[in-house]
């Protein structure tokens, strides 16, 4: 008896916590979606106008497609870099905690000043152009560094590389030794190896990692600011207008909860996958 209220009574503060600062929010968010702007007011009149206008207007469907293809591009980069180098550092690597440090140091440095630094590498007259006109490659400045998606996925590849590294590494850590030993001691090659052993067992890792890195290039706003443009607008770049400048919060919200509602479902299509992986 005296566990269970115990027990009930440590819950308490986690559960009030995620109530008030985030199903309660979520809530407002909803209410707001299925609200209107008259005259530069928030009215209560109930009503499906907003995602109507979702469904209506092609430029919202446009860039959301143009997010969702900027995300798996980051998401594909990010586990191509950071598979191989979890491999190494699990594997392979002698210095193993100095090497993970180094990983994990460019997440101490602030987001604005890695933005910042890309900006002024992609620039007209920033380093990479004037590598380029240096070596005579080029006769003036490449426009298409900067401004454009490629730029928003190559910061945005630099900023969640190592979200999708650390669930990697750590699947890759967690792999029995023998099972490897007992591999390599039946005849396989290490090719073999790796396909038949180590990729299966490190898949909830991979899964987990590039669904970080899908998710949260999904609802960035501040990469596409700094070096995306026009071209490289992102869905989370409208919803920031919305609630900002444009004070259309009921539209805003609409598109909220269609992003939330496309997260909730890819991170429920995810821990599916893991769990049939897990358990094979």
């Amino acid at each position: 008896m005296y566990s269970r209220a115990y027990k009930s009574l440590v819950s308490v503060p986690p559960l009030a916590w995620v109530a008030l600062f985030l199903l309660l929010p979520y809530a407002l968010m909803f209410a707001h979606s299925f609200w209107a702007v008259r005259e530069g007011v928030i009215v209560h009149d109930w009503s499906l106008r907003n995602y109507r206008a979702l469904g209506a207007n092609p430029v919202y469907l446009e860039v959301l497609f143009r997010s969702m293809r900027i995300a798996a591009s980051v998401m594909l980069c990010s586990i191509l870099l950071g598979y191989p180098l979890a491999y190494f550092l699990s594997f392979h690597a002698r210095r193993k905690e100095l090497l993970y440090q180094l990983v994990i140091v460019p997440l101490w440095v602030s987001y604005l000043v890695r933005g910042y630094a890309w900006k002024t590498i992609l620039g007209s007259d920033g380093v990479l152009n004037g590598f380029l006109q240096y070596l005579h490659l080029t006769s003036e400045p490449v426009s298409f560094f900067l401004y454009s998606p490629f730029a928003v996925i190559l910061m945005l590849t630099h900023i969640y590389t190592p979200f999708a590294f650390l669930p990697i590494y750590a699947s890759l850590e967690h792999i029995p030794r023998p099972l490897v030993e007992a591999s390599q001691d039946l005849g396989a090659s290490p090719l073999k190896t790796f396909f038949h052993v180590i990729l299966p067992l490190s898949l909830p890792g991979l899964l987990a990692g590039a669904t970080f890195a899908f998710v949260l290039t999904l609802g960035d706003f501040l990469a596409p600011l700094l070096v995306g443009g026009p071209s490289g607008t992102m869905i989370a770049n409208v919803v920031q207008s919305l609630f900002g400048a444009a004070y259309d919060w009921p539209l805003g919200a609409a598109i909220s909860i269609c992003i939330l509602l496309l997260t909730v479902a890819l991170l429920f299509a995810a821990e599916r996958l893991e769990r049939r992986w897990t358990f094979r």
